[in-house]
Protein backbone atom coordinates (compact mmCIF):
# COMPACT_ATOMS: atom_id res chain seq x y z
CA UNK A 1 0.00 0.00 0.00
CA UNK A 2 1.36 3.45 -0.93
CA UNK A 3 1.25 5.75 2.15
CA UNK A 4 2.07 9.72 1.52
CA UNK A 5 3.74 11.81 4.37
CA UNK A 6 3.17 15.52 3.87
CA UNK A 7 5.57 18.40 3.08
CA UNK A 8 7.93 15.90 2.30
CA UNK A 9 6.85 14.72 -1.35
CA UNK A 10 8.17 11.53 -0.07
CA UNK A 11 6.05 8.35 -0.97
CA UNK A 12 7.04 4.46 0.82
CA UNK A 13 5.86 1.15 1.10
CA UNK A 14 4.11 0.17 4.28
CA UNK A 15 3.81 -3.38 4.08
CA UNK A 16 2.43 -6.14 5.93
CA UNK A 17 6.02 -8.49 6.50
CA UNK A 18 7.43 -11.31 8.15
CA UNK A 19 8.89 -8.59 10.51
CA UNK A 20 5.15 -8.25 12.16
CA UNK A 21 4.77 -11.64 13.31
CA UNK A 22 5.79 -11.38 16.57
CA UNK A 23 7.03 -14.90 18.21
CA UNK A 24 6.77 -13.88 21.64
CA UNK A 25 5.04 -10.92 23.51
CA UNK A 26 7.37 -7.80 23.79
CA UNK A 27 7.66 -4.75 25.78
CA UNK A 28 6.18 -1.93 23.90
CA UNK A 29 5.02 1.60 23.97
CA UNK A 30 2.03 3.78 22.84
CA UNK A 31 3.56 6.89 20.95
CA UNK A 32 0.68 8.28 19.46
CA UNK A 33 -3.47 7.98 19.87
CA UNK A 34 -5.67 8.69 16.74
CA UNK A 35 -9.00 9.03 18.33
CA UNK A 36 -10.17 4.78 19.09
CA UNK A 37 -6.46 4.08 17.42
CA UNK A 38 -2.88 3.67 18.40
CA UNK A 39 0.71 3.72 17.36
CA UNK A 40 2.81 1.41 18.59
CA UNK A 41 7.25 2.43 19.27
CA UNK A 42 7.48 -0.92 17.17
CA UNK A 43 5.32 -0.10 14.59
CA UNK A 44 7.22 3.17 13.76
CA UNK A 45 10.30 0.91 14.03
CA UNK A 46 9.63 -1.58 11.73
CA UNK A 47 7.85 1.31 9.08
CA UNK A 48 11.36 3.02 9.76
CA UNK A 49 12.91 0.36 8.47
CA UNK A 50 10.67 -0.56 5.66
CA UNK A 51 11.45 2.96 4.56
CA UNK A 52 15.30 3.27 4.75
CA UNK A 53 15.61 -0.66 2.77
CA UNK A 54 13.42 0.71 -0.38
CA UNK A 55 15.40 4.20 -0.52
CA UNK A 56 18.65 4.23 -2.33
CA UNK A 57 19.42 7.92 -0.45
CA UNK A 58 17.68 9.48 2.41
CA UNK A 59 16.00 12.22 2.09
CA UNK A 60 17.37 15.49 4.15
CA UNK A 61 15.87 16.49 7.73
CA UNK A 62 14.34 14.17 10.56
CA UNK A 63 13.35 11.04 8.48
CA UNK A 64 12.27 9.21 11.60
CA UNK A 65 9.72 11.49 12.21
CA UNK A 66 8.52 12.09 8.25
CA UNK A 67 7.79 8.03 8.61
CA UNK A 68 5.90 8.54 12.10
CA UNK A 69 4.09 11.49 10.46
CA UNK A 70 2.85 8.99 8.06
CA UNK A 71 1.59 6.73 10.57
CA UNK A 72 -0.38 9.22 12.61
CA UNK A 73 -2.28 10.33 8.52
CA UNK A 74 -2.50 5.96 8.27
CA UNK A 75 -4.51 6.09 11.84
CA UNK A 76 -6.30 9.42 11.08
CA UNK A 77 -7.58 8.18 7.76
CA UNK A 78 -9.06 4.81 9.80
CA UNK A 79 -11.01 7.45 12.64
CA UNK A 80 -12.78 8.97 9.48
CA UNK A 81 -13.33 5.85 7.74
CA UNK A 82 -14.93 4.93 10.84
CA UNK A 83 -17.23 7.89 10.51
CA UNK A 84 -17.78 8.05 7.34
CA UNK A 85 -19.03 4.14 7.06
CA UNK A 86 -15.69 3.40 5.03
CA UNK A 87 -15.72 -0.01 5.20
CA UNK A 88 -14.17 -2.83 2.94
CA UNK A 89 -15.77 -7.11 2.11
CA UNK A 90 -14.69 -9.26 3.96
CA UNK A 91 -14.46 -11.51 1.45
CA UNK A 92 -11.41 -9.59 -0.39
CA UNK A 93 -9.65 -8.86 3.40
CA UNK A 94 -9.58 -13.12 3.13
CA UNK A 95 -8.26 -13.04 -0.45
CA UNK A 96 -5.60 -10.47 0.44
CA UNK A 97 -4.98 -12.28 3.47
CA UNK A 98 -4.45 -15.43 1.63
CA UNK A 99 -2.56 -13.99 -0.82
CA UNK A 100 0.15 -12.31 1.91
CA UNK A 101 0.62 -15.64 3.63
CA UNK A 102 1.00 -17.65 0.78
CA UNK A 103 3.88 -15.14 -0.38
CA UNK A 104 5.45 -15.66 3.65
CA UNK A 105 5.11 -19.23 3.40
CA UNK A 106 6.64 -19.10 -0.12
CA UNK A 107 9.73 -16.96 1.53
CA UNK A 108 10.32 -19.67 4.39
CA UNK A 109 9.96 -22.34 2.12
CA UNK A 110 6.53 -24.05 3.39
CA UNK A 111 4.04 -24.28 6.02
CA UNK A 112 5.54 -25.92 8.43
CA UNK A 113 8.42 -23.90 8.37
CA UNK A 114 6.75 -20.62 8.83
CA UNK A 115 4.46 -23.04 11.93
CA UNK A 116 7.64 -23.91 13.08
CA UNK A 117 9.13 -20.64 13.46
CA UNK A 118 6.99 -18.66 15.05
CA UNK A 119 5.16 -22.07 17.19
CA UNK A 120 1.69 -21.19 15.57
CA UNK A 121 -0.58 -22.94 13.15
CA UNK A 122 -1.04 -20.92 9.55
CA UNK A 123 -4.52 -19.96 10.73
CA UNK A 124 -3.38 -18.79 13.89
CA UNK A 125 -1.04 -16.16 11.76
CA UNK A 126 -3.77 -15.43 9.73
CA UNK A 127 -5.94 -14.07 12.78
CA UNK A 128 -2.80 -11.84 14.17
CA UNK A 129 -2.68 -10.31 10.80
CA UNK A 130 -6.36 -10.18 9.59
CA UNK A 131 -7.21 -6.73 11.43
CA UNK A 132 -3.80 -5.08 10.03
CA UNK A 133 -4.83 -6.57 6.32
CA UNK A 134 -7.75 -5.10 6.68
CA UNK A 135 -7.08 -1.51 8.22
CA UNK A 136 -4.64 -1.55 4.87
CA UNK A 137 -7.18 -2.07 2.96
CA UNK A 138 -9.35 0.86 4.37
CA UNK A 139 -6.55 3.26 4.32
CA UNK A 140 -5.87 2.34 0.79
CA UNK A 141 -9.91 3.10 0.36
CA UNK A 142 -9.75 5.96 1.60
CA UNK A 143 -6.74 7.68 0.01
CA UNK A 144 -8.27 6.52 -3.48
CA UNK A 145 -11.74 8.54 -2.21
CA UNK A 146 -8.95 11.48 -1.49
CA UNK A 147 -7.02 11.45 -5.04
CA UNK A 148 -9.57 10.02 -7.67
CA UNK A 149 -10.22 13.14 -9.38
CA UNK A 150 -6.08 13.97 -9.55
CA UNK A 151 -5.40 14.53 -13.57
CA UNK A 152 -1.92 14.72 -14.83
CA UNK A 153 -1.17 16.44 -18.41
CA UNK A 154 2.00 16.40 -20.35
CA UNK A 155 2.58 19.94 -19.25
CA UNK A 156 2.42 18.40 -15.59
CA UNK A 157 4.99 16.25 -16.30
CA UNK A 158 7.32 18.39 -18.36
CA UNK A 159 6.92 21.03 -15.34
CA UNK A 160 7.57 18.15 -12.76
CA UNK A 161 10.40 16.93 -14.70
CA UNK A 162 12.29 20.25 -15.27
CA UNK A 163 12.24 20.76 -11.59
CA UNK A 164 14.62 18.16 -10.68
CA UNK A 165 18.09 18.84 -10.49
CA UNK A 166 20.41 17.29 -13.58
CA UNK A 167 22.41 15.77 -10.91
CA UNK A 168 19.52 14.05 -8.72
CA UNK A 169 17.94 12.50 -12.07
CA UNK A 170 17.60 8.58 -10.94
CA UNK A 171 20.28 6.33 -13.04
CA UNK A 172 18.08 3.17 -14.55
CA UNK A 173 19.69 -0.19 -14.85
CA UNK A 174 18.90 -2.43 -17.48
CA UNK A 175 15.38 -2.57 -18.25
CA UNK A 176 13.34 -5.17 -19.83
CA UNK A 177 9.68 -5.29 -21.56
CA UNK A 178 8.30 -9.17 -21.41
CA UNK A 179 4.98 -10.60 -21.88
CA UNK A 180 3.28 -13.58 -21.22
CA UNK A 181 -0.17 -15.51 -23.33
CA UNK A 182 -1.65 -17.85 -20.40
CA UNK A 183 -3.74 -20.92 -21.08
CA UNK A 184 -5.29 -22.66 -17.87
CA UNK A 185 -5.28 -26.54 -18.22
CA UNK A 186 -8.13 -27.33 -20.60
CA UNK A 187 -10.65 -29.38 -17.69
CA UNK A 188 -12.11 -32.14 -19.22
CA UNK A 189 -15.70 -33.44 -18.63
CA UNK A 190 -14.47 -36.42 -17.31
CA UNK A 191 -12.59 -34.94 -14.53
CA UNK A 192 -15.74 -32.47 -13.92
CA UNK A 193 -17.84 -34.84 -13.64
CA UNK A 194 -16.19 -36.62 -10.68
CA UNK A 195 -15.93 -33.17 -9.06
CA UNK A 196 -19.95 -33.22 -9.73
CA UNK A 197 -20.36 -36.56 -8.06
CA UNK A 198 -18.40 -35.44 -4.78
CA UNK A 199 -20.47 -32.83 -4.99
CA UNK A 200 -23.68 -34.25 -5.02
CA UNK A 201 -22.65 -36.84 -2.11
CA UNK A 202 -21.92 -33.78 0.16
CA UNK A 203 -25.21 -32.44 -0.78
CA UNK A 204 -27.23 -35.47 0.13
CA UNK A 205 -25.44 -35.72 3.21
CA UNK A 206 -26.52 -32.22 4.04
CA UNK A 207 -30.04 -33.07 3.03
CA UNK A 208 -29.43 -35.79 5.69
CA UNK A 209 -29.11 -34.04 8.44
CA UNK A 210 -25.07 -33.30 8.70
CA UNK A 211 -23.90 -29.91 9.11
CA UNK A 212 -23.08 -27.46 6.37
CA UNK A 213 -20.10 -25.08 8.37
CA UNK A 214 -18.41 -28.64 8.98
CA UNK A 215 -18.60 -30.17 5.53
CA UNK A 216 -17.39 -26.77 4.22
CA UNK A 217 -13.91 -26.97 6.42
CA UNK A 218 -13.48 -30.45 5.36
CA UNK A 219 -13.61 -30.37 2.06
CA UNK A 220 -14.10 -26.48 0.82
CA UNK A 221 -11.22 -25.25 -1.45
CA UNK A 222 -12.30 -21.76 -1.02
CA UNK A 223 -9.08 -20.26 1.19
CA UNK A 224 -11.10 -17.58 2.38
CA UNK A 225 -14.41 -18.92 3.64
CA UNK A 226 -13.72 -22.34 4.14
CA UNK A 227 -12.33 -22.12 7.38
CA UNK A 228 -15.17 -20.19 7.94
CA UNK A 229 -17.59 -22.73 7.47
CA UNK A 230 -18.27 -21.64 3.88
CA UNK A 231 -19.72 -18.05 4.67
CA UNK A 232 -19.18 -15.18 2.67
CA UNK A 233 -20.71 -12.45 4.33
CA UNK A 234 -23.20 -10.12 3.20
CA UNK A 235 -22.48 -9.12 -0.53
CA UNK A 236 -24.25 -6.69 -2.76
CA UNK A 237 -25.58 -7.64 -6.15
CA UNK A 238 -22.52 -7.28 -8.92
CA UNK A 239 -19.99 -8.04 -6.09
CA UNK A 240 -19.86 -12.19 -6.65
CA UNK A 241 -19.00 -14.00 -10.13
CA UNK A 242 -22.60 -14.41 -12.22
CA UNK A 243 -23.54 -17.72 -12.22
CA UNK A 244 -22.85 -17.99 -8.28
CA UNK A 245 -25.03 -14.73 -7.91
CA UNK A 246 -27.93 -16.08 -10.25
CA UNK A 247 -28.37 -19.28 -8.40
CA UNK A 248 -27.94 -17.83 -4.70
CA UNK A 249 -31.00 -15.16 -5.36
CA UNK A 250 -33.01 -17.95 -6.63
CA UNK A 251 -32.95 -19.44 -3.14
CA UNK A 252 -34.76 -19.02 0.08
CA UNK A 253 -33.21 -18.28 3.48
CA UNK A 254 -32.15 -21.95 4.50
CA UNK A 255 -32.07 -23.56 0.83
CA UNK A 256 -29.79 -25.50 -1.01
CA UNK A 257 -28.57 -24.53 -4.33
CA UNK A 258 -27.92 -27.65 -7.29
CA UNK A 259 -24.42 -27.65 -8.27
CA UNK A 260 -23.18 -24.55 -10.25
CA UNK A 261 -20.30 -24.31 -12.29
CA UNK A 262 -18.50 -20.98 -12.35
CA UNK A 263 -14.51 -19.17 -13.01
CA UNK A 264 -13.43 -21.06 -9.86
CA UNK A 265 -15.05 -24.11 -9.88
CA UNK A 266 -17.82 -25.95 -9.05
CA UNK A 267 -20.00 -24.81 -5.69
CA UNK A 268 -22.71 -26.25 -3.35
CA UNK A 269 -24.58 -23.12 -2.12
CA UNK A 270 -26.82 -22.18 0.80
CA UNK A 271 -28.53 -18.98 1.37
CA UNK A 272 -28.44 -17.64 4.82
CA UNK A 273 -30.58 -14.47 4.66
CA UNK A 274 -31.17 -11.21 3.36
CA UNK A 275 -30.73 -7.58 4.27
CA UNK A 276 -32.60 -4.92 2.14
CA UNK A 277 -30.56 -5.02 -1.24
CA UNK A 278 -27.73 -7.16 0.25
CA UNK A 279 -27.60 -10.91 0.54
CA UNK A 280 -25.55 -13.68 2.46
CA UNK A 281 -24.65 -17.11 1.86
CA UNK A 282 -22.40 -19.78 2.59
CA UNK A 283 -20.69 -22.33 -0.21
CA UNK A 284 -19.16 -25.19 -0.18
CA UNK A 285 -16.32 -24.71 -3.43
CA UNK A 286 -14.65 -27.85 -5.16
CA UNK A 287 -12.04 -27.29 -8.37
CA UNK A 288 -11.45 -29.62 -11.22
CA UNK A 289 -8.04 -30.75 -11.87
CA UNK A 290 -6.64 -31.45 -14.87
CA UNK A 291 -5.15 -34.36 -15.97
CA UNK A 292 -1.92 -34.58 -18.01
CA UNK A 293 -3.82 -35.05 -21.28
CA UNK A 294 -5.75 -31.79 -20.51
CA UNK A 295 -2.18 -29.86 -19.97
CA UNK A 296 -1.08 -31.06 -23.42
CA UNK A 297 -4.35 -30.14 -25.13
CA UNK A 298 -3.91 -26.35 -23.95
CA UNK A 299 -0.22 -26.31 -24.75
CA UNK A 300 -1.55 -27.88 -27.94
CA UNK A 301 -3.74 -24.41 -28.29
CA UNK A 302 -0.77 -22.37 -27.55
CA UNK A 303 1.60 -23.61 -30.10
CA UNK A 304 -1.01 -22.73 -32.45
CA UNK A 305 -1.23 -19.64 -31.25
CA UNK A 306 2.66 -18.95 -31.53
CA UNK A 307 2.74 -20.23 -34.85
CA UNK A 308 0.37 -17.63 -35.88
CA UNK A 309 2.41 -14.96 -34.41
CA UNK A 310 5.24 -15.88 -35.46
CA UNK A 311 4.10 -16.25 -39.09
CA UNK A 312 2.84 -12.22 -38.85
CA UNK A 313 -0.89 -13.43 -38.84
CA UNK A 314 -1.47 -12.20 -34.75
CA UNK A 315 -0.66 -9.35 -33.09
CA UNK A 316 0.69 -10.66 -29.68
CA UNK A 317 -0.96 -7.94 -27.70
CA UNK A 318 -3.93 -8.38 -29.20
CA UNK A 319 -3.85 -12.28 -29.22
CA UNK A 320 -2.77 -11.70 -25.14
CA UNK A 321 -5.78 -9.37 -24.51
CA UNK A 322 -8.39 -11.50 -27.09
CA UNK A 323 -6.90 -14.96 -25.32
CA UNK A 324 -4.75 -14.81 -22.54
CA UNK A 325 -6.55 -16.40 -19.08
CA UNK A 326 -4.19 -14.27 -16.77
CA UNK A 327 -5.76 -11.43 -15.67
CA UNK A 328 -3.02 -9.42 -14.06
CA UNK A 329 -1.37 -9.62 -17.88
CA UNK A 330 -3.83 -9.41 -20.29
CA UNK A 331 -5.41 -5.97 -20.38
CA UNK A 332 -2.11 -5.01 -20.90
CA UNK A 333 -1.49 -6.73 -24.13
CA UNK A 334 0.41 -9.62 -21.83
CA UNK A 335 3.38 -6.91 -20.71
CA UNK A 336 4.55 -7.56 -17.01
CA UNK A 337 4.21 -4.06 -15.35
CA UNK A 338 6.29 -2.62 -12.72
CA UNK A 339 4.25 -1.99 -9.66
CA UNK A 340 5.84 1.10 -8.93
CA UNK A 341 4.76 2.46 -11.94
CA UNK A 342 2.59 0.92 -14.25
CA UNK A 343 5.47 0.87 -17.03
CA UNK A 344 6.13 -2.37 -19.20
CA UNK A 345 9.86 -1.94 -18.75
CA UNK A 346 11.17 -3.35 -15.25
CA UNK A 347 14.69 -3.74 -14.22
CA UNK A 348 16.39 -6.95 -14.26
CA UNK A 349 16.45 -6.76 -10.35
CA UNK A 350 12.93 -6.35 -10.11
CA UNK A 351 11.86 -9.17 -12.43
CA UNK A 352 10.16 -12.73 -11.12
CA UNK A 353 13.12 -14.92 -10.68
CA UNK A 354 11.49 -17.36 -12.78
CA UNK A 355 10.75 -15.45 -15.41
CA UNK A 356 14.66 -14.20 -15.43
CA UNK A 357 15.66 -17.67 -15.77
CA UNK A 358 13.31 -18.15 -18.76
CA UNK A 359 14.68 -15.20 -20.55
CA UNK A 360 17.90 -15.20 -19.86
CA UNK A 361 18.68 -17.78 -22.86
CA UNK A 362 16.42 -15.55 -25.20
CA UNK A 363 17.08 -13.26 -27.90
CA UNK A 364 15.08 -10.24 -28.35
CA UNK A 365 12.07 -10.59 -30.27
CA UNK A 366 11.70 -14.40 -29.46
CA UNK A 367 9.12 -16.13 -28.25
CA UNK A 368 9.36 -19.93 -26.06
CA UNK A 369 7.33 -22.42 -26.59
CA UNK A 370 4.82 -23.61 -24.29
CA UNK A 371 5.59 -24.22 -20.71
CA UNK A 372 3.99 -25.66 -17.50
CA UNK A 373 3.72 -23.17 -14.93
CA UNK A 374 1.17 -22.62 -11.75
CA UNK A 375 -0.57 -19.78 -11.71
CA UNK A 376 -0.78 -17.69 -8.24
CA UNK A 377 -3.97 -18.90 -7.18
CA UNK A 378 -1.95 -22.79 -7.92
CA UNK A 379 -4.07 -23.13 -11.04
CA UNK A 380 -2.28 -25.82 -13.60
CA UNK A 381 -1.56 -23.65 -16.52
CA UNK A 382 0.57 -23.33 -19.92
CA UNK A 383 2.28 -19.83 -21.01
CA UNK A 384 4.74 -18.61 -24.15
CA UNK A 385 6.52 -16.30 -22.99
CA UNK A 386 7.70 -12.77 -25.35
CA UNK A 387 10.97 -10.93 -24.84
CA UNK A 388 10.00 -8.08 -26.51
CA UNK A 389 12.92 -5.60 -25.54
CA UNK A 390 16.08 -4.89 -23.55
CA UNK A 391 17.16 -0.89 -22.77
CA UNK A 392 20.79 -0.09 -22.01
CA UNK A 393 21.51 1.28 -18.62
CA UNK A 394 20.56 5.02 -18.66
CA UNK A 395 19.82 8.36 -16.71
CA UNK A 396 16.03 9.02 -16.61
CA UNK A 397 14.64 11.50 -19.86
CA UNK A 398 11.28 12.32 -20.95
CA UNK A 399 11.63 9.98 -23.97
CA UNK A 400 12.82 7.09 -22.45
CA UNK A 401 10.79 7.25 -19.13
CA UNK A 402 7.99 9.67 -19.75
CA UNK A 403 5.43 6.58 -17.75
CA UNK A 404 7.82 6.58 -14.63
CA UNK A 405 8.33 10.80 -14.92
CA UNK A 406 4.64 10.70 -14.93
CA UNK A 407 3.86 8.19 -11.95
CA UNK A 408 5.82 10.29 -9.92
CA UNK A 409 4.12 14.11 -11.29
CA UNK A 410 0.82 11.96 -10.13
CA UNK A 411 2.26 10.92 -6.82
CA UNK A 412 3.67 14.47 -5.96
CA UNK A 413 -0.13 15.62 -6.74
CA UNK A 414 -1.68 12.94 -4.77
CA UNK A 415 0.45 13.61 -2.39
CA UNK A 416 -0.15 17.52 -2.40
CA UNK A 417 -4.08 16.07 -2.15
CA UNK A 418 -3.13 14.28 1.32
CA UNK A 419 -1.34 16.94 2.80
CA UNK A 420 -4.46 19.36 2.28
CA UNK A 421 -6.88 16.63 3.69
CA UNK A 422 -5.11 16.13 6.18
CA UNK A 423 -4.56 19.88 7.44
CA UNK A 424 -8.17 20.11 6.99
CA UNK A 425 -9.35 16.52 8.95
CA UNK A 426 -6.71 16.69 11.70
CA UNK A 427 -8.87 18.94 14.09
CA UNK A 428 -11.82 16.86 13.71
CA UNK A 429 -11.09 14.09 16.10
CA UNK A 430 -8.55 13.49 18.90
CA UNK A 431 -4.60 13.05 18.29
CA UNK A 432 -2.19 13.02 20.87
CA UNK A 433 1.36 12.74 20.40
CA UNK A 434 3.86 11.36 22.96
CA UNK A 435 6.43 13.67 24.44
CA UNK A 436 9.66 11.68 23.21
CA UNK A 437 7.98 12.47 19.74
CA UNK A 438 6.78 16.31 20.15
CA UNK A 439 9.55 17.74 18.39
CA UNK A 440 8.17 16.17 15.65
CA UNK A 441 5.51 18.95 15.09
CA UNK A 442 3.49 16.87 13.42
CA UNK A 443 0.50 18.95 14.35
CA UNK A 444 1.46 22.13 14.33
CA UNK A 445 0.16 24.40 11.30
CA UNK A 446 1.55 25.03 8.32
Amino acid sequence: MKVVVRKSCIIFLVLITLATLTKAQVVDRIIAKVDNYIVLQSELDIAYEQFKANMEGLPSGDVQCKVFETLIINKLMLAKAEIDSVVVDRSAVDEQLERRMQYFIAQVGGADKLEGYYGKTVDELKADLRKQVKEQMITQKMQDNITNKIKVTPGDVKKFYSGIPLDSLPYFSTEVEVGQIVKKAFVSQSQKAIVRKKLSEISERIRNGEDFGELARLYSEDPGSGKLGGEIGFMKKGDLVPPYEAAALRLKPGELSGIVESEFGFHLIQMLGRKGNEYNTRHILIKASSSKKDISSSAYYLDSIRSQILNGKLNFEKAAKDLSDDKATSPNGGMFQDHNTGDTRITLENIDPALFFVIDTMKVGSITNPVIYQMEDGTEAVRIVYYKSRTAPHQANLHDDYQKILTATQEEKKNNAINKWFDKTKGEVYINIHDDYKHCQILQAQ
